[in-house]
Parts: C-alpha cells; sequence; structure tokens
C-alpha cells in the first residue's frame, strides 16, 4: 500500500505531488538516455568516441557551472520557476545536439553545455520544491518515491533507448530526450514559498556564501557530505574504471560488469523501499551505516572472489546508498533554513557530483603507480572509515542540531 499522510490520504493520491513525481522522472530519463543514445550514434559512425567524451564533458561542465547559480535563484526567486526555465532551455537546446550529429562535434558540445545547464539547476530547485509541495511528516516517502523513480530511469533508459533505436534515427530518440526535458518544465506544481525580494546590488557568490555559512552550522550536514564526496571520490571511482577491467582480466567476459550494475541498481530499489516505510531511532547513524557499506564493493574486485560475490557485494552497496540518501534528503529539508534550502541543496549537488570527474582522473594515474590492488584496498578503507568518522562529529545521530530524536 501506499504511504499515507498523517490524515490518512495516500500521497500517491495527491495531485501536486504526482506533479512533481512525473516531472522529476521525466527528467531522470532525459538524463541517462542522453549518453546511450550517443553512444549508439558512435556504433553507428555518426559520432566518434573523442566527440562523445567531448560532449558528455561539456554536458557535465554545464551541470556544475549552473548547479550553485540556481541555488541562488531558487532561494531569490521560485524554485518552480527555475524549474520551468531550466527545463526549457534544457528543451531548446537538445535539438541543436541532433543538428550537429555528423556535422558538428562544436555546435553538439555548445548545446550539451546549455543542457548540462538545464540539468544542473534543475536539481536544487527540485530539492527546495519539494520541502514546499509535501508536508514535514511525508517527505521521507516522498523522497523514497522520488529515489526509487531515479533507480528505475537507470534501468528503462538504456533498455528503452536500445529497443526505440531498432525503429528509430539516433536524430529522432536524441529530439526525444528534449521532448522529456519539456514535461520536466512544465509539470510540476507551484510551491507554497512566497519567493525573497531580490536584494539590489548583492552579488551572488555573496547569497551564495549565506548558503555556505548555513551549511556551517549544521555539523552533521558538514561530517556527511564529506563522507560522501570520500565515498564519490574513492568508491564511484573504482567502480567507473575498475569494474570493467576486472571483469575482462580476471572473469573474461563483461557479463560481470553488467551484472554487477544491475545488482547495484536492484539493491538501491530495494533501500528506497525500505526507507519509505522503515524510521529507525538514530537515523543519522544508520544512514551512515548505510553509505559505509559500499566499501564492499571496491573490497569485491580486490579479492578473487566468485562473480556472485561481486553480484552480491555490489547489491549491498545500492542497498547501503538509499539508506543514506533518503534520510539524507528528508534531514536537509527539515533542518536547513526553508528560506536557504537551494543553496545549501547545491552546495550538495557541487561537492559530490563535482569530485566524480576528479576521481576518475585520479584513479587511473594511481594504478598506474602503485596497482590495482593497493589503490582498490584504499579505496575500500575510505569508504568503511569516512562514514564512521562522521558518524563521531556532534548531532550526526539523528541528523539534527536538536538531540532529541526529529520526525
Amino acid at each position: 500500500m501506499p504511504p499515507e499522510s498523517p490524515g490518512g490520504r495516500p500521497v500517491w493520491r495527491e495531485p501536486s505531488f504526482l506533479r512533481l513525481w512525473s516531472g522529476t522522472t521525466a527528467s531522470g530519463l532525459a538524463t541517462w538516455a542522453l549518453p546511450f543514445v550517443l553512444g549508439l550514434a558512435v556504433l553507428d559512425h555518426a559520432l566518434s568516441a573523442t566527440g562523445l567524451g567531448v560532449v558528455l564533458a561539456a554536458r557535465t561542465a554545464g551541470f556544475l557551472l549552473a548547479v550553485p547559480v540556481a541555488g541562488v535563484l531558487a532561494d531569490r526567486y521560485s524554485r518552480r520557476a527555475v524549474v520551468l526555465w531550466a527545463g526549457l532551455a534544457a528543451a531548446l537546446a537538445t535539438p541543436l545536439i541532433a543538428l550537429g550529429l555528423g556535422r558538428s562535434v562544436l555546435l553538439m558540445s555548445a548545446a550539451a553545455v546549455v543542457v548540462g545547464a538545464g540539468q544542473g539547476a534543475c536539481r536544487p530547485a527540485f530539492q527546495a520544491l519539494t520541502a514546499e509541495v509535501v508536508d514535514a511528516g511525508r517527505r521521507r516517502q516522498a523522497n523514497a518515491a522520488i529515489t526509487l523513480a531515479v533507480r528505475v530511469t537507470t534501468l528503462v533508459a538504456p533498455a528503452a533507448t536500445a529497443l526505440l533505436a531498432t525503429v528509430l534515427s539516433s536524430w529522432t530518440l536524441i529530439v526525444g530526450t528534449g521532448l522529456l526535458w519539456l514535461l520536466a518544465a512544465i509539470l510540476p506544481p507551484p510551491g507554497r514559498r512566497t519567493p525573497a525580494a531580490e536584494r539590489a546590488g548583492t552579488l551572488m557568490l555573496a547569497e551564495f556564501g549565506e548558503g555556505v555559512r548555513e551549511a556551517r552550522r549544521h555539523p552533521w550536514f558538514l561530517a556527511g557530505l564529506a563522507a560522501l564526496a570520500a565515498v564519490i571520490f574513492t568508491g564511484y571511482s573504482a567502480t567507473a574504471v575498475a569494474l570493467p577491467l576486472v571483469g575482462r582480466d580476471r572473469y573474461g567476459t563483461e557479463a560481470v560488469l553488467a551484472g554487477a550494475l544491475t545488482a547495484y541498481t536492484v539493491g538501491a530499489l530495494a533501500g528506497a523501499a525500505l526507507t519509505a516505510r522503515w524510521q529507525p531511532r538514530a537515523q543519522g547513524w544508520t544512514a551512515l551505516a548505510g553509505l559505509a557499506l559500499y566499501g564492499f564493493a571496491p573490497l569485491s574486485l580486490l579479492l578473487p572472489v566468485h562473480p556472485a560475490v561481486v553480484f552480491a557485494a555490489y547489491a549491498v552497496a545500492g542497498l547501503g546508498i538509499e539508506l543514506f540518501n533518503v534520510p539524507w534528503f528528508t534531514a536537509t529539508q527539515r533542518e536547513v533554513d526553508p528560506r536557504l534550502l537551494a543553496r545549501v541543496s547545491s552546495l550538495d549537488f557541487l561537492v559530490s557530483y563535482g569530485l566524480a570527474p576528479v576521481g576518475l582522473a585520479f584513479l587511473a594515474p594511481a594504478v598506474d603507480a602503485f596497482g590495482w590492488q593497493p589503490v582498490l584496498a584504499l579505496c575500500a578503507l575510505v569508504c568503511f572509515s569516512a562514514p564512521a568518522a562522521a558518524a563521531l562529529v556532534p548531532t550526526s545521530r539523528h541528523f539534527s542540531r536538536s538531540e532529541r530524536i526529529r520526525v
């Protein structure tokens, strides 16, 4: 049965939440589908492998540039308006990627920057809009439902893209992701918050600094963000770089890569479903313990184990990451000053997403210098120890500045 409101009304029967959920799902599908469509274009020789890397890097750059700016704008103006304009920008830029396919990587890259900026602008705005649309008592369930949609899209987007590619061209599929961005722009409902008046002469950097200062008021947030960054820098990077090579060199098949990633997604789905109904007393410590479970992923690659053990390790890692994500988002929406929520959320996304490519850049040279085993061992150690260290920080037990249990 769906989760219910304090008054007994299921959250899935709330039209405003359904619109918000549909919009976030559409943006997730568009985000995950584009790399696979471009990958198919490489197979069709419409785009080179180098061109694919350049276009995806441009999208990432647009995302990272837009996140802090969007955090300020979403706090200064309407969060719904930021989602609208960000989604429209991504929707209008996407056909230019299709237009440049086979003609101009420069045009595709410029358009990808705009698409990435739209994606980056939506993330903190959606996070803050959730707090406006959903009452405090149901945000945990709402966040679980949204993250379930995100995980489902990671399964559906590649399969749907491959299926549609049998009857549609890469050009058509790229334009289709633009239509998804259009849905993401127009579907979400308006929030209940009155936008803050623009402060004349206030620099955007200064306003972002207010969000940083707000984050510093919450020791649990800084500790949790540091632990998350450490896990992404090491564990996620090990997955991206080591898993394909270990599957090829140790097991002699690419099926290990596919199986591990599928197991991770299935575990994450189970984790999101669990957190929708289970609220532990020490929710912060439980979330950090879940984050530490990611250490089993690089550990399974370090040891000469059966592929089934690798799959199990990645399923546990996926379960743990959602045991962290849902309480983390819910606590941020609950504890942070609503006037600054989008800016604090943008800091979260900037650090977590920004460190992912940095970790990838460092891991390969580290492997060349020291070998796979020491690097994977260090990655596992960091994944286990960083959340444990964060749990020692005051206020981390409940992800709350108050020592009493918050719901």
